[in-house]
Formats: C-alpha cells, structure tokens, sequence
C-alpha cells in the first residue's frame, strides 16, 4: 500500500477493522480524485483472497462478478449510510444477494471433531457473494454504529470500526489521513 501522497495503491486499502467496511473502501479518494479498485473479476477474486474470504472456485460469464460484486458493495454502502444517519434504507438489492438457498451439513472428521459448516449454491455470482452478505447484513443488525465512522479527514472517503480501547478513533490510518491532518495543522501554525 502507498501513502496517500502517492498517485495510487496497489491494492485496496484493507484497514476498516471490518470486512464491510473494507468492501466499502474498494472504491477510494486519492489526492482528491475518486479510485476504483474493482475494475474486473480477477480485481474482485484477489481483493476476496486478500481479505481472507476463502470462497471456492467459481467460473462465471466475464464481467458478471465485477457487476455482482459492485452492486452488492453500491447497495451495503447506500445502507450504512443510512444506518449512520438513523434513517431508513431500502433492503431489497441485499435481500436478493441474501436469498441464497443453503442448507447445513455436520462435517465428522476422523479425530472426532464436529463442525457445522453452510453448504451455499453458488451457480451466480451472487449466490457465491451471499457470505459477503450476509455479513453485511449482520453489521447491519448487530454492529454497534456509533463505532462504524468515516475518517474525518475531509478528503478521505473510508469507513472503519472502531475497536480501539477508547473508542476515539478518528482516521482511516494515522499513517494516511492522521499524518495528513498534523502536517495540515502544522503548515497553519506557522503561517500565523
């Protein structure tokens, strides 16, 4: 990953302290400009890989993850969004990712273990992203949003749960936004 100063990273910033999160910050502002991380299905693939998804193999028709994939992260933003705000959003793009059939499956392995694992049609690319949204949707239930914030630097678009002791957490990463805003602060200082 690059600094913000930069003209862009290599991948996408992986920060958020939440996988939502993340998936909202593949879609980024660098030096003021907006950047798109998810610009094919092997961009999609490698940032599900990155961030430790662990989804199987799957073919798809070219493009059709990309635009699952995007639709999905277009409609979790609009939700957050409202969520923060303490408004009211429209479920209906994440209910449909959501309605995945699958059923569970007792996985006895020869040392005794037991394990219930969700077994997931995944014939469409969003059926294969139905875990990712799921997750969405128990952020959404579950995930305390008075900690789910967006660095306050005034350039930066990126989400965050912030999991710090004190729970003051302000940037998107002290290394980006945080020394941004100090040397901001600092050039002010002293041109007074």
């Amino acid at each position: 990953m690059t600094t913000a100063a930069s003209s862009s990273p290599l991948e996408p910033f992986v920060l958020a302290d939440h996988p939502v999160l993340d998936m909202l910050n593949t879609q980024a502002a660098v030096d003021g400009a907006p950047l798109e991380f998810w610009r094919s299905d092997e961009d999609v693939r490698a940032w599900l890989a990155l961030t430790g998804w662990g989804l199987p193999e799957a073919s798809f028709a070219k493009g059709e993850l990309l635009k699952a994939a995007v639709t999905l992260r277009e409609a979790v933003r609009e939700l957050v969004e409202q969520r923060k705000a303490g408004g009211q959003g429209a479920p209906d793009v994440l209910n449909r990712f959501l309605g995945t059939p699958s059923h569970l499956r007792l996985d006895w392995s020869a040392n005794g273990d037991l394990r219930l694992e969700k077994v997931r049609t995944s014939a469409t690319a969003e059926q294969y992203l139905a875990p990712l949204a799921e997750a969405a949707a128990e952020l959404l239930v579950e995930g305390d949003f008075n900690l789910v914030r967006e660095c306050e630097h005034p350039d930066c678009v990126l989400w965050f749960y912030d999991r710090t002791k004190s729970h003051r957490r302000r940037w998107c990463s002290m290394a980006l936004c945080g020394n941004r805003h100090k040397v901001a602060e600092f050039r002010k200082r002293k041109q007074q």
